[in-house]
């Protein structure tokens, strides 16, 4: 048995301790050696007697501190705590469904699992009325608005889908109606209202078999009074707007941004097309129709219209006419039974192809209007604005998905609310998250969880112990710790 001594230069010293002819010898000689490498240093005593033998030591805790703590911070920044009274219920359902959205039921066991007491399902169901109180939902919207910064340029973001439930009874709230995925069942409309960054400043619920473009109005009126904005800018797609709708956001002194129906080719392309016979719009070509206000419009507010041309848009029509077109032409021929088809003619027993119809088609594709009331407008912030539309669409993906928003385990009008009320917020959260890291919300969470702090009973002594952060996690933790 020997030590050997040596330093960074190389050099080594070899002190020799003895040898040992049998195993008993050898453990004799290594304790030696122990001893004669640990003399002059001194020992901390952890008071650890465990005899020989002993099995190892118990975890009395573990945490998903790491993510847990910075969930939880970024719902306090928000000002969550502080609008909620600090309901660490409402809180731990609002967090757990960013972890793992499941039942409220199940939201019992992935609190247990990250770690956090949480309240029993008793208390769960109780607070569910509370939740979805419109003060409460006010509150909520009062503390995003606040984040958001919104003044009276602000530009919010419309949209709404449908959440269906499986089962055939309705009952006045939920209700058979339109279904974008073209389901019977009753189901409930869900208006979302983003500023331009798609972070969620107020969610409404109407009645399945409401109207999208009945929604808006009713929406932006309660925000509007809500935060006491005397005019915002609107920004929503075609299928959100009606006539109605139009003259309703006027008549409240709002400004717009609107994705326009084109029923008519309208006199600004027609032109282009007289003047240029024969030839292609070049791409991103923009065109603008002004239409002045005057004692004999039913506006009160100049609008302009401005028609953008795009190439990929004109191909993806255009192959799309030419497929219907075909299959209209076969039908009239007597090839193929006729349906659905809007470039068929049929009267009586006579059918032919609509090529009035065909011609306007081909003329339009390609082209899609953006209408606007704004001051001053310019088409490349006209057109750029009502882009951002994206962002709540992707909003509603997450909150469909990574947050699973349909409430198929709720029944009544208020847990579907209070349900919607936690979706709501935990979007809020990860909205802030995926701005500030640039990571999906469900990267963040698949990362972060997985780092636990635990604490280990070692005799009298309870020791602390957790995982070392990887590079990129610690970026991110900085990153949206850091920004605000």
């Amino acid at each position: 048995m020997q030590i050997v001594h040596s330093n960074r230069r190389g050099s080594r010293q070899i002190e020799h301790i003895g040898s040992a002819h049998d195993e008993r010898e050898l453990a004799a000689l290594k304790a030696a050696a122990a001893g004669r490498l640990a003399a002059g240093q001194l020992h901390l005593d952890l008071g650890i007697t465990a005899a020989d033998g002993a099995g190892p030591l118990p975890i009395t805790s573990a945490r998903m501190a790491v993510l847990w703590e910075c969930l939880n911070d970024v719902y306090i920044e928000l000002g969550f705590g502080a609008a909620t009274n600090g309901d660490s219920v409402f809180r731990d359902l609002v967090l757990a469904r960013i972890i793992e959205p499941t039942s409220k039921l199940d939201s019992l066991r992935v609190l247990e699992e990250v770690g956090v007491a949480a309240s029993s399902y008793a208390t769960v169901k109780r607070r569910l009325q509370t939740y979805a109180n419109a003060g409460w939902r006010k509150a909520l919207a009062a503390v995003c608005a606040a984040h958001a910064g919104l003044g009276p340029t602000t530009l919010v973001l419309y949209d709404v889908t449908t959440l269906y439930f499986e089962t055939d009874k309705a009952d006045g709230f939920r209700e058979p109606g339109f279904s974008k995925e073209r389901r019977l069942e009753p189901q409930i409309t869900v208006g979302l209202l983003t500023d331009a960054t798609g972070f969620p400043l107020m969610v409404e619920a109407f009645e399945g078999n409401k109207a999208e473009t009945l929604t808006m109005m009713p929406t932006l009126t309660a925000f509007m009074k809500a935060h006491q904005l005397t005019d915002v800018t609107v920004v929503a797609d075609a299928g959100m707007i009606s006539a109605a709708n139009k003259k309703a956001i006027e008549d409240a002194g709002l400004s717009f941004i609107l994705g326009d129906k084109v029923p008519t080719i309208p006199y600004q392309i027609s032109k282009w097309h007289k003047n240029n016979p024969g030839s292609i719009p070049p791409d991103r070509l923009v065109l603008t129709q002004r239409s002045p206000a005057n004692a004999k419009t039913s506006y009160r507010r100049d609008q302009v219209v401005y028609f953008q041309y795009s190439a990929d848009r004109a191909r993806r029509s255009l192959r799309g006419i030419n497929e219907q077109v075909d299959k209209a032409e076969k039908a009239v021929a007597g090839n193929i039974p006729v349906k659905r088809n809007r470039f068929v003619t049929l009267k009586g027993a006579d059918k032919s192809v609509n090529r009035q119809l065909e011609t306007k088609a081909r003329t339009l594709a390609g082209w899609k209007a953006y209408a606007t009331n704004i001051d001053s407008p310019t088409p490349q912030f006209v057109i750029g604005a009502y882009h951002q539309l994206w962002r709540i669409e992707k909003s509603f993906r997450m909150s469909k998905s990574d947050l699973a928003a349909r409430p198929i385990f709720h029944h009544t009008e208020d847990s579907i609310r209070a349900h919607l009320t936690i979706v709501f917020a935990a979007l809020a959260i990860t909205r802030v998250i995926e701005a500030r890291t640039e990571w999906s919300i469900k990267k963040f969470v698949t990362t972060a969880r997985r780092y636990r702090t635990i604490t280990i009973q070692a005799g009298p002594q309870t020791i602390t112990a957790a995982d070392p952060l990887p590079n990129d996690l610690y970026q991110a933790l900085n990153a949206i710790r850091g920004g605000h």
